[in-house]
């Protein structure tokens, strides 16, 4: 028996390169008809789970709100736009949004927690603990959270200078209600007791130092005139030396005898 005839190279690669042309079209026929699939109204979104301390927001509101934004069955909703939609809720600060099998998202929130109103009386903005400025409706926020202002993008400079000062009233009962930085980069504060204080420029570590050495004397020289530290109604610590001082029921303005 005579033996087979060895099959040529070029035919080899012919037959090798037409196994995986046809192999290739099969794997994108395949895909092709899996993504039709996918696409059609066969996997609809049956329901949005949310998950997280939602406080502030009502469960059926945020579903309301955010169903209307989503496109696509459970296979080819956006989540990225779908977390966008969450966090653009009043409130939410950040969500995470997954798929739940088999038809459902499942979205964990994380909501605002104010710690300072931001801006005039009459804005509706809040400063969370990252110094992040937010929305909010004031009506359901607690009056007696200190008031913060000045550049927008420097909020998170603002808040710091706040939680370095605010300790250093409360041994002398003083509390900050306001505290402000100008667009000249200069700070002032309004303590509860009504007082009025301009803190001046300078890194927070200068600020913290030229008020340190305000509170240190206050109470002595309000002290020579009878009065406490209660009694001061402003004080600019924008000095070198020393600072002024304004006080309830004291002046230093003398009056001629003469001119009476």
């Amino acid at each position: 028996m005579a033996a087979a005839a060895p099959v040529p190279f070029d035919v080899k690669l012919m037959n090798l390169t037409a196994t995986l042309v046809f192999a290739l079209f099969g794997l994108v026929l395949l895909a092709a008809g899996a993504w039709w699939v996918l696409r059609q109204p066969f996997f609809p979104i049956a329901g949005i789970k949310v998950d997280g301390e939602v406080t502030h927001n009502n469960v059926v509101t945020l579903r309301a709100n955010v169903a209307p934004q989503l496109t696509g069955n459970f296979f080819t909703v956006d989540l990225a736009r779908a977390r966008t939609a969450f966090e653009s809720v009043p409130w939410v600060r950040k969500a995470v949004v997954r798929r739940e099998f088999p038809n459902k998202l499942r979205a964990t929130l994380t909501e605002q927690v104010p710690v300072a109103h931001w801006g005039d009386d009459a804005a509706s903005k809040m400063v969370n603990g990252f110094g992040e400025v937010f929305e909010a409706n004031v009506a359901e926020i607690d009056d007696k959270l200190p008031r913060l202002d000045g550049p927008v993008e420097q909020a998170g400079q603002v808040l710091g200078m706040y939680r370095l000062l605010a300790p250093l009233f409360q041994p002398y009962d003083l509390s900050i209600e306001e505290l402000g930085l100008s667009s000249r980069g200069s700070w002032h504060a309004l303590l509860d007791s009504g007082a009025v204080i301009e803190l001046g420029r300078g890194r927070s570590e200068e600020v913290v130092e030229r008020t340190q050495r305000f509170l240190r004397t206050v109470t002595q020289v309000a002290g020579q005139y009878g009065r406490t530290v209660a009694s001061v109604e402003g004080a600019d610590l924008r000095h070198n030396e020393g600072y002024a001082l304004r006080m309830r029921g004291v002046t230093t303005v003398v009056t001629d005898p003469k001119k009476k």
